[in-house]
């Protein structure tokens, strides 16, 4: 959120105007403040249809007047990486648990009050799935969808998955979760995601994977 000199000179100006008044002798007439580009300065920010308040994306005032850091909009490209927690479930082998991360890249939709997108995930990972085999890369390509909720976006996601391994070959899967987004300014996002996977039977010994991953992101919007 980018705000110019001048406006936070005349806001502040302006806050200060009543008591500056008490100062000045009735027949003095009031100073003129200037006016910013795009902050229009008034003592009256209650909007009641009769003034314009600058609003869309970066601008300090909502409809109301009040400052709320911005509207949100979600419609873009993004990048970005992920890094977290990974545990797996093996009919042949005990449960196991490994560090898991990597990368996101995606675009999303905003139609107002929801959001739509989708995206291609690539972690990395050391999840044992069989005596002197691991999981080594998941790959995932995700639909995700959800309201907004302030600046925050609450979503549900889903899709295929494929796990890769270093002696079981590879298997194909599905995967569902959900997580929450909130964007701390027009460019950058931060937010948390949890996500199952099901690999089924796992190369040629028939070997049911599970797994569940619980991940922060963080994103960069263009």
């Amino acid at each position: 959120m980018r705000i110019s000199v001048s406006a936070i000179v005349s806001a502040t100006l302006l806050l200060a105007a009543p008591a500056l008044a008490q100062g000045v002798a009735e027949n003095k007439p009031a100073p003129v403040f200037p006016t910013a580009t795009g902050f229009p300065v008034s003592s009256d920010l209650s909007h009641d249809g009769s003034q314009t308040v600058s609003q869309g994306r970066g601008s300090i005032f909502s409809a109301r007047g009040t400052a709320i850091g911005g509207a949100v909009d979600w419609t873009g490209f993004y990048i970005g990486g992920q890094i977290g927690a990974v545990f797996g479930d093996a009919d042949l082998a005990k449960d196991d648990e490994s560090v898991i991360g990597g990368v996101t890249l995606g675009y999303d939709y905003d139609f107002g009050r929801w959001v739509i997108g989708g995206a291609l995930d690539y972690d990395f990972t050391d999840l044992d799935i069989a005596p002197g085999s691991s999981i080594e890369q998941i790959f995932r390509l995700k639909l995700r969808g959800g309201p907004k909720i302030g600046r925050g976006l609450l979503y549900g996601a889903g899709g295929y998955a494929n796990a890769d391994s270093d002696h079981s070959g590879n298997e194909d899967g599905w995967f569902l979760g959900g997580g929450y987004e909130y964007m701390v300014n027009d460019r950058v996002s931060v937010g948390g995601e949890v996500l199952y996977h099901d690999f089924g039977s796992f190369g040629s010994a028939n070997n049911d994977v599970d797994a569940t991953s619980v991940q922060v992101r963080a994103t960069f919007r263009f």
